[in-house]
C-alpha cells in the first residue's frame, strides 16, 4: 500500500467518524447554528491550502461564482438534511444513507446521457436492497431520521455532478472556498431565523465543531487531493465509499450505538453495492478504466 493510498483511508476514516461529532455537537447547539459554526470554520481552514496548492489553470470567474454558489446551495441542503436527521438516527445509519450518493450519481448521470456500465447497475440494485433493508421497517414504515438523510443524499448526488462538471473549467481549491463560504452565509441566515445560537452554546460544542470544520474539511481535502495524485478515480472512489463503515464503527466505539442483525445485512448490502459500482476494469489497452 503507498503513501497516496493511505492519505485516502485516512480521508474516509476523518469524514466517517464526523458524523459521531455532529451527533455530539448538537448536545449544546442546534442544526442549522453548528453547520453555521462548521462552514465557517471550513473556509477559514482552507483559505491556507491557496498558498499550499496554488491553482494551475486560469479560472473562469463566471463559472467559478455561479458554480460556487448552485454547488454552495447543494452542500448547505445537504449537510441541513444530514445534521437535522442524525438528531432522528444512528450516526451509522447517517453514514451509510449518505453514501447512498455513490450509487444514486449514475441514475441521475443516465437521465444527462451519462453512459452507465453493466456492472453499476448491479452495484445499484444491491445497494437499493441493502437501504430497503436498513431503513424499511414493519409496514412499510421508514424512521423519520432515515427518510430526511435520503433527502439530503439526493443533494449530495447533485453536488457530486456539479463539481463533476465544474472541475473541467475550475479549480477544485477556489471552487470549495467559494461553496463553502455559500454555505456559510445560507446557515447562519438560517440559524439566526430558526435557532437562537451563543457563545456559550458554541464553546461547549468547541471540540465537535473543530473536528467537523477543520479535520473533515480542510485536512480530509488537504490529504485527498495530496493522495488522488497518484491514485486511479476508480480506486479512490471506493476507498473513500468505506467512510460509511468508518460512520458505524465511530458510532459503536464513541457513542455505544448498536445495529440490529437486520441494520447490518442492509449495510453489508450497500457496501457490496458501492464497492461493486465502484470497482475498476481494464480497458482493452489494459489502462485502468475511469468509472
Amino acid at each position: 500500500m503507498s503513501i497516496a493510498h493511505i492519505f485516502l483511508w485516512a480521508t474516509a476514516a476523518i469524514w466517517g467518524f464526523a458524523f459521531v461529532a455532529q451527533s455530539v455537537g448538537m448536545e449544546s447547539l442546534g442544526p442549522h447554528s453548528f453547520n453555521a459554526m462548521r462552514f465557517l470554520l471550513a473556509t477559514l481552514s482552507l483559505l491556507p491550502l491557496l498558498f499550499i496548492f496554488k491553482p494551475k489553470k486560469t479560472e473562469n470567474t463566471r463559472k467559478l461564482w455561479l458554480g460556487g454558489l448552485a454547488a454552495g446551495s447543494c452542500l448547505f441542503l445537504g449537510f441541513t438534511c444530514q445534521q437535522i436527521g442524525l438528531q432522528y438516527t444512528t450516526a451509522g445509519n447517517a453514514g451509510f444513507i449518505t453514501s447512498m450518493y455513490i450509487v444514486f450519481v449514475p441514475i441521475l448521470g443516465l437521465m444527462l446521457g451519462h453512459k452507465t456500465e453493466k456492472h453499476t447497475w448491479v452495484g445499484v440494485g444491491l445497494a437499493l436492497i441493502g437501504l430497503y433493508s436498513l431503513t424499511v421497517g414493519p409496514n412499510l414504515s421508514i424512521n423519520k431520521g432515515d427518510a430526511i438523510e435520503l433527502l439530503g443524499t439526493f443533494f449530495w448526488t447533485g453536488h457530486v455532478l456539479l463539481i463533476g462538471y465544474l472541475s473541467r473549467y475550475v479549480s477544485a481549491l477556489p471552487l470549495s472556498i467559494v461553496q463553502f463560504s455559500v454555505a456559510t452565509i445560507l446557515a447562519t441566515i438560517t440559524a439566526f431565523t430558526l435557532e437562537t445560537p451563543t457563545l456559550e452554546g458554541i464553546k461547549m460544542a468547541w471540540w465537535p465543531l473543530v473536528y467537523a470544520g477543520v479535520a473533515s474539511s480542510g485536512i480530509a481535502f488537504t490529504l485527498q487531493t495530496l493522495g488522488q495524485k497518484n491514485v486511479s478515480p476508480s480506486i479512490s472512489a471506493l476507498i473513500l465509499s468505506s467512510e460509511a463503515v468508518f460512520a458505524v464503527l465511530g458510532g459503536w466505539i464513541f457513542m455505544e450505538e448498536i445495529l440490529s442483525t437486520r441494520a447490518l445485512i442492509g449495510c453489508g448490502f450497500i457496501l457490496t453495492g458501492m464497492i461493486i459500482s465502484q470497482w475498476p476494469r481494464k480497458a482493452i489497452t489494459a489502462e485502468v478504466a475511469v468509472s
